[in-house]
């Protein structure tokens, strides 16, 4: 499973995100590792540098299974390792729905 890193201008996307970001998605969906192909993880501050917000730090989780659409989720906190985390809940719920239909089929 390939994790790609994509982030805006006010999220600086040094090598330490790059690893947490990494080490979520894998210890969070490996267990799906065999239908995904690739997983793309964005990460953006609604807000910029210059405002505050309670919820401001967003990610948004794509991921590209074998022969299907991607499917993606997104979540929004006050930090990015709380989006990451409650984006990476959402997507493993995602899975879990999805790929039991289509094992029902």
């Amino acid at each position: 499973m390939q994790v790609q890193i994509n982030t805006d201008s006010n999220i600086e996307g040094n090598q330490v995100i790059a690893e947490q970001v990494g080490y979520a998605i894998r210890d969070t969906l490996d267990r799906f590792s065999q239908h995904i192909t690739r997983v793309e993880v964005h990460l953006s501050d609604e807000n910029s540098d210059e405002k505050f917000g309670a919820h401001d730090k967003r990610c948004l989780i794509e991921a590209r299974l074998a022969n299907h659409q991607p499917i993606s989720v997104s979540d929004q906190a006050a930090t990015v390792e709380q989006s990451l985390s409650g984006a990476a809940e959402k997507m493993k719920h995602l899975l879990d729905t999805t790929l039991g239909r289509l094992s029902d089929r």
